[in-house]
């Protein structure tokens, strides 16, 4: 019997997961990679060690099930999405790290295109002008590695999201290719004609000669060629992270909506085959396309999600594993009037403010740890609740329930209380992992080893089922509070 096998390329891990006909994972390899944090604000990555990690858990996923390459009908791929590689061609070796999406060091360049430029680029792209993408990190790295402006205008560096990189390095440097879900990522390109845009090209100063091909989300683009293991696997199915788990979601429906709960929070909302403009701050992006058919969705993004747990163990050193956390907080009745706004990296949808920085308020002398760890869990849940909120603003849909994936989605405690802000179910996929299941799909669809879509719907489960059991008042209290306290962080200029 034949399998999937789905490269899901993270923000601090990577992870390959094999999935049967049925769309069950069989087995998992998973890697953490080093996080590189050269001054406040900056996040980089090595995009070698980045390909090594990959490459290693796919060795161990397919390990772990017993089976080869010949057991593998196609791979597909899904990725940490805007973070930004530049290589040499004739070499392979990235000029510089790779800069990762929570970077906030081109804050400046954004602010000055922003003055000038921000509603062409939001009618052309769906996106906020802000650090978050792929744009602006490339002008700096044009701009601050010696050299490499003349070299890129020379035809001489390639760009790529993270997927563009691994597709490039399993082929052995014959594919320079992304898809459109990616493309739409980077602030470059017209989602209307879904084409790179000079005008887009020049505010930037990006040359076209370093972009990659965009293809569809769903084709046999190659086979790989490196490593020899998996040599002669057709490469099927490339999405960025949140449209592939909006994808595996089943959301194929107009207006089913899906929560991701990974490193950040992003809530997706199928919008049909044509991009809604946002009166609300959210953003227009490309779900995906499949046999010439695109489809859209309006975005909110929440940059520091989860990753405010590992923050409080790597950090504050509160706990010691990211899944103790559920036990800390639960282990007092409330916040103790305790508020967390995890702004690590600026906000984003629908304040997106590049200046605001974390802010942890209403401390006593009774705070303790576990108040802490209530309020940075309750910060997850309050930050996806105002997402929903500029979303059915826009989108005039009001939605029955949220169906959510993630790692973050194992603490009930935290999907007990996002029923309760939002005052809607919340439904846990069976399937936590449905990123990977996304791209698993994609390529699955490509290869044949599903024939459509309404093939995939059927695999759905529901996990767990979360109903409302807080008094529609007290929510209403708790959300304006946590908004008494977004107030203060905005603005929070750090230079």
């Amino acid at each position: 019997m034949k399998h999937i096998l789905a490269f899901d390329q993270g923000t601090t891990s990577s992870r390959s997961i094999i999935f049967d006909q049925s769309g069950n994972p069989v087995s998992t390899g998973q890697a953490e990679f080093t996080q590189v944090y050269p001054q406040s604000g900056w996040v980089e990555h090595d995009p070698e060690e980045i390909w090594r990690s990959q490459t290693a858990t796919a060795f161990e996923a397919l390990d772990k099930a017993g089976l080869t390459a010949a057991d593998v009908a196609a791979v597909g791929i899904t990725n940490q999405r805007e973070t930004t590689v530049i290589w040499d061609l004739r070499s392979g070796v990235p000029i510089y790290n790779a800069i990762v999406w929570q970077d906030r060091r081109t804050s400046s360049i954004c602010d000055a295109v922003r003055a000038e430029h921000a509603d062409l680029i939001r009618r052309k792209t769906g996106l906020e002008v802000d650090a978050y993408f792929s744009a602006s990190k490339i002008k700096w790295l044009l701009d601050n590695v010696p050299g490499a402006r003349v070299r890129a205008e020379n035809g001489e560096l390639a760009f790529g999201t993270i997927d563009t990189w691994l597709v490039w390095k399993l082929t052995a440097g014959n594919l320079h290719i992304t898809d459109v879900s990616n493309a739409s990522r980077t602030m470059l390109f017209d989602i209307n004609r879904l084409e790179w845009d000079d005008e887009l090209l020049a505010i930037f100063g990006v040359p076209r000669a370093i972009l990659p091909e965009v293809r569809s989300s769903s084709e046999i683009y190659g086979e790989i060629e490196t490593p020899v293991e998996l040599r002669g696997v057709p490469i099927a199915g490339i999405a960025g992270d949140q449209q592939a788990a909006l994808f595996g979601q089943a959301c194929f429906a107009k207006g089913a909506t899906k929560n991701t709960y990974g490193t950040g929070c992003f809530m997706l909302q199928n919008v049909g085959t044509s991009p809604v403009e946002s009166k609300h701050r959210m953003l227009s992006t490309v779900g995906w396309r499949i046999g010439g058919v695109t489809e859209y969705a309006l975005e909110g993004s929440v940059f520091i999600g989860g990753a405010v747990i590992q923050w409080l163990r790597d950090s504050l050193g509160i706990i010691k594993h990211s899944s103790d956390v559920e036990a800390l907080a639960e282990s007092v009745p409330d916040n103790g009037g305790v508020y967390f706004v995890p702004a690590f990296a600026g906000l984003g949808t629908p304040y997106w403010d590049q200046d605001a920085r974390g802010m942890i308020t209403g401390l006593t002398r009774g705070t303790g740890a576990a108040h802490i760890a209530r309020a940075a869990v309750e910060s997850i849940a309050f930050q996806t609740a105002d997402l929903l909120a500029a979303m059915n603003a826009d989108s005039g849909v009001s939605l029955s329930e949220l169906r959510v994936d993630g790692g973050a989605t194992a603490n009930s405690a935290l999907l007990q209380f996002q029923a309760d802000i939002l005052q809607i179910p919340v439904v846990r996929s069976k399937t936590a992992e449905t990123t990977a299941l996304g791209a698993a799909y994609l390529a699955g669809l490509a290869s044949g080893f599903w024939l459509s879509k309404s093939d995939l719907v059927k695999h759905w489960q529901a996990g767990g089922r979360f109903e409302p059991q807080m008094p529609p008042a007290k929510a209403v209290e708790l959300i304006q509070r946590w908004h008494e306290t977004i107030s203060r962080t905005l603005h929070h200029s750090v230079k």
